[in-house]
């Protein structure tokens, strides 16, 4: 797991948002496949959408980290509010 996030930090947003696309492409075909004809070994399933979540996790930390000071704030009071209205 490690050596995959070392190959993220090498990527481009963009390189990382086409692999999502082509994963998530990926994903929808196998669960059909298993739906209608099972795979070989199901747990494939399993790692596929982890990696999906963990691309989509090195996307989102990218962008926290390109936020200005402002953006951070305004994201903090938001988050707060939604915590006060449970």
């Amino acid at each position: 797991m490690a050596k995959e996030t070392q190959d993220l930090g090498t990527k481009e947003i963009a390189e990382l948002l086409a692999e999502i696309t082509s994963m998530e492409n990926d994903y929808q075909q196998m669960k059909f496949d298993h739906a209608v004809k099972g795979l070989a070994n199901p747990m494939e399933i399993r790692d596929l959408r982890r990696n999906i979540a963990r691309l989509h996790t090195e996307v989102r930390r990218r962008e926290m980290a390109e936020m200005t000071p402002d953006q951070l704030a305004l994201r903090s009071k938001i988050r707060a509010r939604r915590r006060r209205q449970r």
